[in-house]
Formats: C-alpha cells, structure tokens, sequence
C-alpha cells in the first residue's frame, strides 16, 4: 500500500473488501432484493451498446497525464516529459507507454470542466450528471439524490437474462446507487478483490459451487441461501408472495451457467491475466470485460487512491501510473480483439483534475475548473482530441463540457433518449440528463 491511507477529507480507504450485496438508501440489500421487480420503463435499446465506467477516486492528475504543459514554468509542468503517440500530433505523458500505442482506439476530452473541487459532491456530479442540493452529507455514506448512470441504464434497459444490468466492484461508491429508482436499479456490488488468489462473488458462491444436476429438487437450494430471504425480509418488509418471488429470482441467477462463467476470473489464462496486471485494478477491468461479455449493461469500476496533495509523481510514477498504464491499454487491447469495442463504451475519469500549480509538498490539490476525461468503443470515434485547455490548463480555452453532457452522450449511444423523464415516487418527473448536450465531436 502507499503511503495515502485516507482521502484529505478524512475517509478511510477500504483496504480489506467486505462481503455483501449492494445497498439502497444506505441499507443492506439482498441478492433477492436486487432481482426482485422488473425495471420500470425497460425497453428494447436501439444500440446493443453496453459501458465500463473507470472512475478513479480522489482525482487524476491529468496535466501529468492526458494534457502535458511542456513549456510551462517548473512549478506548472512537473517532472513528467511528453510523448508521441499512434495519433500523429497527439502527446501524453511518458509514463504512459503502453496507452500511447493504443490511443488511436480512444478519445480525450481536454475541456471538461465542473465547479465543485469537493470529492464527495464532485464524485456524486460525475457519478449521475447532478450535482447534489441542500442536504447532500457530502458522500460520507450512500446518500444519492438522483441515480447514478448505472441505474439509470439498468432502469431504462432491464438485464439481459438472469446476469445483473449493472455491476460495480470492488466495492459501490457511496453515489453509485439507484436514489429514487429503488432496488430494482441498485447495482449487484462484487465486493472482493479480483486480484486475491481465493477470489470469488460471496453472495454467488455456495450455490455456484453446488453441480446443476444437484439443482433438481430447488428446496435444497434455498436451505443454502436462506440468509438472502432473511435479509429480504428485514429490508423490505416484503409479504411472503414478494420474498418468493425473490428467492425464486435469486434461484435463477445462482443456478445459472451464464453467472457462473461470467464471475469466474479464474477462467482466465495466466498470460490474460499478466497482461492486464496483477493488481486490483488490473483484474478489476479484466473481470469488467468478462462481465460484459455476458451481458451486463453497465460495469463501474472504482479505484483508489488518486488524491496527490503530497508527492505526486512520485506516487503517480511508482504505482499508480504504471498499474494505469497497463490495465487501460490491455482492456482496449482486449476489446478490440475480440471485437467487443464497437459495442463496449469506455469511460475514464475522476471527480476532478489536479491544479495546475505544484505545492510546497511535491503535490497537486483539486482542480475541477479544466480537467481531461477520455472515452472509447461504444460509438466513440478514437484518436480525437476534443476541447482545449489553456496555457496552463487552469479554464478551457473552448468547446467546455461537464458531466451533464458526459451522460448525455453516454445515453444517447446506448439508446438512451437524454431528454427522457424518470418519475420520483411523488410522482415528479425528472429528465433523466439535466439539458445534457450530446458531444457530436465524439461521434
């Protein structure tokens, strides 16, 4: 582990993963509770297009990165040196070897720009394209005031058979939930490390391990996940005709061979495995890709810790950057080969960037007025460079854009209608991106 053991607000890293399914409105939910109604407005999409959000907690320094100022004063451009890319005229920062190969597959937004430099408000804006109002605990616990793109996909889109539509690991951000949508759009949390040798889904794994021609008599299988209706129960209030229906769900995707083969990264060659990287995030997107290989509508991936008030190159040079680096271009890599890419959209960021101006510790605070956010696959036409900051990226120089455009566009390629209305359960309609544009220049 490095030496940043909490955020600069106080929040403790999750070091050791707990066991568990998702929560909503802070709660505890089951496996159960997760399956238990149909998505309201689920429809057929117009695009089979599923995403993989890499949010990286804490911040990214992207003018270490992704928006290099070469010719800036020392206290502005850092230690790291640009590099040429597979994009003629496209630069980024030299730790960055393996991504230059491939950034001919993804674009970079150098524009983006948001006005909160507050990690728990920042994170919960980037998470669903809203930023939090009055009575928002500033991501202290899970707290959201509108639902996270996740569950607005898994609300719109439904699943796809008996996998979940969305998944996050290792754990669920404290804004990754559903808020208003209710349980049927909280995500199916993996809340284990996919890099631990003994890996497995805990809320999936005793009755994935029991054989489907032990499967014939189901009453033996629900004496195994009698703790899934118990917590059903208790969270819900549910009459027995609904907890059955929950079980008879959780049932389904337990004995399903899909779910089976999609959580088991151990399936996986060791050369796939290498190649991504052993390391949390490294396996993290590795199991992303198998997830939506299987049919999961929308994987988030959070990684921990970018906030680099002190040392910054150093921690970005010897262990952040280079896990970043080889687990970003294997999953490109990989999608494109496999032919996933047209119809996996990629999606990288944090809450915000890191300001311009080097501290007296060696590191860089929140900036959120310019910051890059890159994107790929999915429709996304790769290699562009879309937005420019100024001299020293301080403020975009032009064609700004924010998080409500970011899920616009995300929506619109996945066959979501941005302008589309969720009903909250006073029965308030809410547009689903808050006047959202659609970056044409992506397409």
């Amino acid at each position: 582990m490095n030496r940043q053991g909490r955020f600069c607000d106080g929040l403790a890293r999750r070091d050791f993963l707990r066991i568990g399914a998702a929560g909503a409105f802070g709660m505890n939910l089951s496996l159960q509770r997760l399956l238990g109604a149909t998505p309201i407005g689920t429809a057929t999409p117009k695009k089979d297009v599923s995403l993989i959000y890499i949010f990286l907690k804490g911040g990214l320094s992207t003018i270490d990165t992704f928006d290099l100022k070469p010719n800036a004063p020392s206290e502005i451009r850092g230690e790291f040196s640009p590099i040429s890319t597979k994009v003629p005229g496209l630069q980024i920062g030299d730790p960055l070897q393996s991504i230059a190969k491939v950034m001919d597959k993804f674009s970079l937004i150098r524009s983006f720009t948001h006005h909160d430099a507050s990690h728990g408000p920042a994170d919960h804006y980037m998470l669903t394209g809203y930023h939090p109002t009055a009575g928002f605990d500033g991501g202290l616990k899970p707290n959201n005031q509108h639902p996270s793109i996740g569950s607005v996909i898994a609300n719109r889109l439904g699943a796809k058979g008996s996998i979940p539509p969305y998944i996050c690991l290792p754990m669920m951000h404290n804004s990754g939930s559903s808020a208003y949508l209710g349980a049927t759009a909280v995500p199916f949390v993996i809340e284990a490390d996919p890099n631990s040798p003994g890996f497995a889904v805990p809320d999936l794994q005793p009755p994935i391990s029991v054989e489907a021609s032990r499967l014939e008599d189901r009453r033996s299988l629900l004496a195994q996940v009698d703790r899934f209706q118990k917590r059903a129960e208790i969270a819900s209030n549910a009459s027995t005709k609904e907890v059955n229906i929950f079980t008879q769900r959780a049932v389904d995707i337990m004995s399903s061979p899909n779910a089976k083969s999609a959580f088991d990264i151990h399936a996986e060659t060791d050369k796939m495995r290498d190649e991504y990287g052993r390391n949390t995030l490294g396996q993290s997107c590795l199991m992303a890709r198998r997830l939506v290989e299987s049919g999961v509508r929308c994987v988030t991936v959070e990684h921990s810790n970018w906030d680099t008030h002190s040392k910054n190159f150093r921690t970005l040079r010897d262990d952040l950057l280079p896990k970043f680096d080889r687990a970003i271009s294997a999953l490109f890599n990989d999608l494109d080969q496999r032919g996933m890419l047209k119809n996996t959209l990629v999606l990288i960021s944090g809450e915000f960037g890191r300001t311009p101006r080097i501290n007296k510790d060696a590191g860089r605070d929140h900036w959120s007025r310019c910051f890059t956010v890159a994107l790929g696959g999915g429709g996304i036409q790769g290699g562009r460079v879309i937005g420019k900051s100024d001299r020293w990226a301080e403020d975009p120089v032009d064609n700004p854009y924010g998080p409500e455009d970011m899920c616009a566009t995300t929506y619109h390629l996945m066959g979501i209608d941005p302008r589309g209305e969720m009903i909250t359960p006073e029965g308030r309609p809410v547009m689903i991106t808050n006047n959202g544009r659609i970056i044409k220049e992506l397409l």
